[in-house]
């Protein structure tokens, strides 16, 4: 006979713990939410399951153990990815963490930031994306069209960043289980000033991947123009 899940005591989720209220108080006073230790039923610990109704507390903890650390403003970025990650999957993996830690930590000083993404696309719909990049305190918004919705979000960005490049390489690879998996998106990008660079984003958007680290190659090159200005 199968012990169903919440069952208290011995089921899987009876020392498990969702609720963003709950992990708070969890992290704060054990005893808050557990009158016995999950040790004393042959349990190794109690279990914080991240989801979209983890607190910030709680997804800092984890990332904490993982032996990750970020500062305050990359916390609060990462924090965003995480809720956006969790209204998308049903399950956060500590890989999915590892990669939003990854593409956050590798951000923080990039010239151009990814606000927004809209796709159209079908098989009787010309695809067109739309597209919000932040620079500064100023946010750029364009719109394109492409021979496929990655092909529309690379031209878009290239409008907004006056910086254009031709693909040269795009592959993927999926980096988590399931079949709402993240996919990590490769990019090989060779501008009109001759510079071929490479990069990887992930995410569990293909479009959404592939425009971030095409995004990446651009800032690098904006970045090294800027250091050369100055």
């Amino acid at each position: 006979m199968t012990v169903q899940r919440n069952k208290a005591i011995v089921g899987a989720n009876a020392f498990a713990h969702e609720s963003g209220v709950h992990q708070d108080g969890m992290l704060k006073e054990r005893s808050t939410y557990e009158i016995m230790r999950p040790q004393d039923v042959g349990i190794d610990d109690t279990e914080l399951v991240l989801g979209k109704h983890s607190g910030r507390h709680a997804f800092q903890h984890h990332l904490s153990e993982m032996g990750i650390t970020l500062n305050d403003e990359e916390l609060a970025s990462a924090y965003e990815r995480f809720i956006a990650l969790a209204d998308k999957k049903k399950q956060i993996y500590d890989d999915d963490l590892l990669m939003i830690a990854r593409e956050e930590m590798k951000e923080t000083s990039e010239v151009y930031t990814l606000d927004s993404l809209h796709i159209s696309s079908g098989t009787d719909t010309v695809p067109t994306a739309t597209i919000r990049i932040a620079k500064g305190d100023d946010i750029f918004q364009d719109a394109a069209c492409g021979d496929g919705p990655v092909d529309a979000a690379l031209k878009t960005i290239d409008r907004i960043t006056g910086i254009n490049g031709v693909l040269l390489d795009f592959s993927l690879q999926a980096i988590t289980i399931g079949k709402d998996a993240m996919g990590e998106v490769s990019v090989r990008v060779k501008f009109d000033s001759g510079e071929i660079l490479s990069a990887k984003a992930a995410s569990t958007d293909i479009v959404e991947a592939g425009a971030r680290a095409y995004l990446s190659c651009v800032n690098r090159l904006a970045a090294a123009r800027e250091q050369v200005k100055s």
